[in-house]
């Protein structure tokens, strides 16, 4: 009878709870600490860029890692995880992480209660809102600020036959008020291609949003072009409206090679097929890792260019934030 009591107890607990490992979730009293990365300064310029540092950071609490999604301002850093957890602290020119906290995202897709639920790859902020576009379900949520709340989210008719392992891992806002967000995997749709299939498969499927994208049911795909079997892992806008992109690909034995392109802002509207410019190639033997968030800011009169690298909290894998001077072009 105890026993039964129990069962029953879970049952109406976790109505939805169904064998699977509870999600890790970042607690209280998290600290982070930060080594820095040796670098070869001869090897400083890499193509468009000019490596300025970067640490590798760790975490005390066994949810910390798998980030995807990076968010600067000032020297205040937001660090998302493909699971919903939300890292946050300040950082100076010193590079040791202060004010660290954790939190969770507080709603989205499915219970909460699995990673897939929280499959969230990419995010796009502004003063008053976050927005995250979670994998598997593709889906768009809006945040506060603060990720005290969500207010409202969009499943676009335009993401649902997105692969479920290849959906909205990237999302960015432009200076002109719109958003894209761009396939990881998916191509552009058959029905909409007019080249041959060979190029088709070489696209990854791409929308823009007018305005804000929970608000806009109806948005414009356009194509990107992506080479040498690269998925696009995340993107982010420069002050002119160029968005680069962060593309990275999987080499045996194990190993990742990371290309970080140029989308020209004319060159972002409806229906166009885009091959974007390559401006710098990271890669063993320098830094091969799981590269899958990007960020820009502001110094003074330099533009500066944030990556952050999903460990997928694994021992084999690091979690590296790196800092890139963008050269004049």
């Amino acid at each position: 009878m105890r026993v039964l009591f129990v069962i029953l107890a879970v049952l109406l607990v976790v109505p939805s709870w169904t064998g699977e490992t509870r999600l890790d979730l970042l607690g209280p009293g998290l600290t982070v600490a930060a080594r820095r990365v040796a670098h070869d300064a001869t090897r400083a310029r890499l193509g468009g860029l000019t490596y300025i540092g970067g640490v590798e950071l760790t975490g005390s609490d066994p949810a910390f890692g798998g980030y995807s999604s990076l968010a600067v301002a000032g020297d205040r850093f937001t660090l998302l995880s493909d699971g919903g957890n939300i890292l946050r602290f300040s950082m100076g020119e010193d590079w040791q992480p202060r004010d660290a906290s954790g939190a969770n995202l507080p709603a989205g897709p499915g219970t909460g209660w699995e990673k897939r639920d929280r499959d969230s790859e990419s995010m796009a902020t502004d003063e008053r809102h976050v927005w995250v576009g979670f994998e598997g379900y593709n889906q768009i949520w809006r945040y506060d600020a603060g990720f005290a709340r969500a207010d409202a989210w969009i499943a676009p008719k335009a993401m649902r036959a997105w692969s479920a392992n290849g959906g909205p891992e990237s999302l960015v806002a432009l200076p002109d008020g719109r958003f894209l967000t761009i396939s990881e995997m998916s191509h552009s749709p058959k029905r909409r291609w007019e080249g041959s299939e060979k190029a088709r498969l070489k696209t990854r499927d791409a929308l823009i949003f007018a305005h804000d994208p929970v608000a806009d049911p109806h948005p414009r795909r356009f194509a990107v072009v992506e080479q040498r079997r690269y998925d696009i892992s995340d993107a982010a806008a420069l002050p002119n409206g160029d968005v680069l992109l962060l593309n990275r690909k999987f080499v045996l034995p194990f190993r990742f090679v990371t290309r970080i392109t140029r989308v020209r802002a004319a060159r972002i509207r409806a229906g166009a097929v885009v091959v974007p410019e390559t401006i710098a190639t990271l890669g063993a033997p320098l830094i091969g890792e799981n590269f899958e968030g990007i960020a820009v800011t502001r110094e003074r009169d330099a533009t500066m260019i944030w990556i952050v690298s999903d460990d997928n909290q694994s021992a084999l894998q690091r979690t590296l934030l790196l800092k890139f001077r963008l050269d004049a072009r």
